[in-house]
């Protein structure tokens, strides 16, 4: 199958815009062959001021063929930006369908996909390289139409009036493109792509720098204690660095070359006026010194477009990049769709294996069962596994190995929308978006009205937010100042998930960064959220716990200690204590912890009474 050209899947993006696209190289042409005639009527005027020399009066069309010029370079002008202003309306088209292809896709895949890829380098995909697009389409393409008219336009008046300084003109121009082609070759194009990736890394590393500023300040480090961002960086300068030098000598013969074009008219001109200085050379002498500063200028054009035809190219293979990845994939029967609903609450895992990278596996043949209206909870040591398993329970990916059910239903064979309303997912730091409480906590149920969502925030213990907020659930978050602590953002995603009331709930550190006071009001809307009513009646929810605080987890039906991947232990709270394992271990060193900041708090209670 041939492969499709970058224009060709460009206009597939513009639809019945792409005949802008066309029309915009027509008048780029049109504008280009009408910014020559200007120079002929500047040939008359030199022509007829030599003819009458020394008496000027003589001369009576110069004053007519100048404003002959001035109108043909501004109907030139007025052509150039009518074919600017299609042009655009096309490759805006073209830039948005792309991004809004990219950000369809990007929310069909697995969580692991856009893990892989860092939310700095996503971002960029969309957002630069759909930007790429639009400069190569709105301002490269007519430029390039333009520039080959130029060129064919300016062969036609150099040969027209004297074919000795015509093909001494080119000598330079033949010059500069040879050494324009070494510039702009294979290993250009192979450069460029070193030029993006070095953008996208530092990109990267940027987002994640700023994600970790607050850890930076609190535990005064400095920027370089982010070695992988100051490490981007420098990567970056030593690419600029070695790539500028390596161009250095190039562009000065290639500069040299296209401006050195009055030394060989010069030269030229002294050769053939050996014999006697004619009107007629002088004239088609002083008209080529005018008219050949274009023939630079169109090479440095030309050289441009070669350069963005390269960047687009490799917009168009990292947008395609990303195109690629697969989806999950989901039951395209409809009979699967209306059969395929799960009987019930329960959760069963079948020797499931997932890896991130193909080497070390995440998870290794983990097999359990979760009963309905049972509470479990995963412990371990992080990197151990537990976020990734119940990942992979509300199928953010599938496992490599193995299977997960729902109710006896493989979740594969569940359509996403079922799925998804299944299970509530209440992240360890849960962020808002910038709208109104309202319509945060709606995002649970997009239907809810008013009313219901009022008593959602007040099952998870919102009141004293709600009341604090100058126009209570409808304030809009992040605007005039108006912001919300980690553990209030925690509870407001924690009514957004009671508004939801899913039968299936995961708590991946729930209180994981919050204060104390937010901290025992998470914990009361935890108690809610874990305990509310279904509407069929079935025996309770089904919740998975996330927790590094062991004391929040005592009372859950099994709790399986994950290590390496594997599940090492599991039991309930009394019957682990009893194995003197690894979990008793861990609540040993927890309880030690939390007795020593306890003392903490009451010798600084203490200190604050003596104090005052």
């Amino acid at each position: 199958m041939k492969k499709q050209s970058n224009l060709s899947r460009l206009m597939g993006y513009a639809g019945a815009h792409k005949v802008l696209t066309y029309l915009s190289w027509v008048l780029s042409v049109m504008s280009a062959l009408l910014a020559l005639v200007p120079f002929w009527y500047i040939w008359r005027i030199i022509h007829d001021i030599l003819e009458v020399s020394p008496d000027f009066s003589q001369a009576g069309n110069i004053t007519r063929y100048g404003w002959s010029a001035v109108l043909f370079a501004v109907i030139s002008i007025v052509v150039y930006i009518a074919a600017l202003m299609c042009s655009h309306i096309s490759a805006f088209r073209v830039a948005a369908n792309i991004r809004k292809e990219l950000m369809r896709h990007i929310i069909s895949l697995p969580l692991g996909v856009t893990d892989k890829y860092g939310s700095g380098k996503l971002r960029r995909i969309v957002n630069t390289s759909s930007t790429a697009t639009e400069t190569y389409l709105a301002h490269r393409l007519p430029d390039k139409a333009g520039a080959i008219a130029t060129p064919i336009g300016l062969l036609f008046l150099l040969f027209a009036f004297d074919w000795r300084l015509g093909l001494l003109s080119l000598v330079p121009v033949v010059l500069g493109f040879l050494i324009m082609m070494k510039m702009t070759g294979k290993s250009m194009e192979q450069k460029m792509k070193e030029y993006q990736n070095a953008l996208a890394d530092m990109s990267n590393e940027a987002v994640e720098y700023v994600r970790g500023v607050p850890v930076v300040k609190t535990f005064g480090q400095t920027i370089f204690s982010f070695k992988r961002f100051k490490g981007a960086i420098d990567n970056y300068e030593k690419w600029v660095i070695e790539y500028t030098k390596a161009l250095r000598l190039p562009m000065m013969f290639y500069t040299t070359a296209i401006n050195g074009v009055f030394a060989f008219l010069i030269a030229g001109g002294i050769i053939f006026t050996r014999g006697g200085v004619t009107n007629e050379l002088l004239l088609n002498l002083i008209f080529y010194i005018v008219i050949t500063p274009v023939i630079g200028t169109t090479l440095t054009k030309i050289m441009f477009m070669s350069e963005d035809s390269m960047i687009v190219n490799d917009a168009i293979s990292r947008i395609d990049e990303v195109l690629n990845e697969s989806p999950l994939p989901e039951s395209k029967s409809i009979n699967a769709l209306t059969a395929n609903v799960p009987m019930d609450n329960s959760i069963t895992l079948e020797h499931v294996t997932y890896s991130y990278d193909g080497n070390k596996n995440a998870l290794n043949d983990i097999s359990l069962s979760i009963q309905s209206g049972q509470t479990v909870a995963f412990v371990g040591a992080s990197g151990g596994g537990k976020t990734t398993l119940a990942n992979i329970v509300t199928r953010f990916f599938d496992p490599q190995k193995g299977r997960v059910l729902i109710g006896n239903t493989d979740i594969r064979d569940i359509p996403k929308e079922t799925l998804m309303n299944k299970v509530s997912f209440v992240f360890q730091n849960s962020r808002l978006i910038k709208t109104s409480i309202l319509e945060n906590v709606r995002m649970g149920k997009p239907t809810a009205t008013r009313e219901e969502v009022a008593s959602a925030l007040k099952a998870a213990q919102c009141m004293d937010i709600i009341e604090k907020l100058p126009d209570g659930v409808d304030t809009v978050v992040g605007t005039n100042g108006i912001y919300l602590s980690g553990g209030e953002q925690q509870r407001i995603a924690i009514a957004r998930a009671v508004l939801k009331n899913a039968p299936i709930l995961i708590l991946d550190e729930a209180t994981a960064f919050a204060d104390p006071d937010n901290e025992v009001r998470i914990q009361q809307a935890l108690s809610a959220l874990s305990k509310g009513e279904l509407k069929d009646n079935s025996p309770g929810k089904t919740v998975i716990m996330i927790a590094h605080r062991l004391s929040s987890i005592t009372e859950a039906d099994c709790i399986y200690v994950l290590q390496d991947g594997a599940i090492a232990e599991s039991g309930t709270h009394s019957k682990l204590i009893e194995k003197n394992g690894i979990f008793t271990n861990m609540w040993k060193n927890y309880s030690e912890a939390a007795a020593w900041r306890l003392s903490s708090e009451v010798a600084r209670k203490i200190e604050k009474e003596v104090e005052a």
